[in-house]
């Protein structure tokens, strides 16, 4: 059963859609469930020289755990610096969404994932150096994708 803070975030997502010029584009998927998930960040300096993203939207193709959760990462990752958005974790999608089936707590970590690529996009993008355990996810990430591209790949050459 989902409460009522996951189907108010499923009904009406905050920052859905894209942004023309990201600054990062990060993408994460399940090869299980099928969901999608797409995130576009735009990161500008504020008064203190630090890097903060000024705006996060998302597009997501999935059930209403997976929309509700990358909802819920926006919210949270934005007017954050990278350090912070870095730190945002399942807990703190989950709690805000006042709990989600054991069996949809995958989405959660989705979302993480997804703004997790966006924030690597943007950092190789402009040459920073990126902290070991996000391009270890990052690596975790892409050999996943590697294994549904081999499947639809199989899959096509079946039909």
């Amino acid at each position: 059963m989902y409460s009522p803070q996951t189907i108010a975030h499923f009904r009406t997502p905050h920052n859905y859609g894209e942004l023309k010029h990201p600054d990062g584009r990060g993408e994460a998927g399940n090869i299980i469930c099928g969901d999608i998930m797409s995130l576009y960040i735009e990161v500008k300096k504020n008064k203190k020289g630090k890097e903060i993203i000024t705006a996060v939207k998302f597009k997501t193709y999935g059930c209403a755990a997976a929309i509700a959760t990358s909802s819920v990462i926006t919210d949270l990752a934005k007017g954050k610096t990278i350090e912070e958005a870095l730190l945002l974790n399942k807990k703190d999608i989950v709690d805000i969404l006042h709990g989600l089936p054991p069996i949809k707590i995958h989405c959660s970590l989705l979302a993480i994932d997804a703004l997790g690529e966006a924030i690597y996009q943007y950092l190789t993008g402009h040459k920073r150096p990126v902290p070991s355990d996000l391009a270890t996810r990052h690596q975790h990430i892409e050999k996943e994708k590697q294994i549904i591209e081999e499947r639809l790949k199989k899959l096509k050459e079946s039909l």
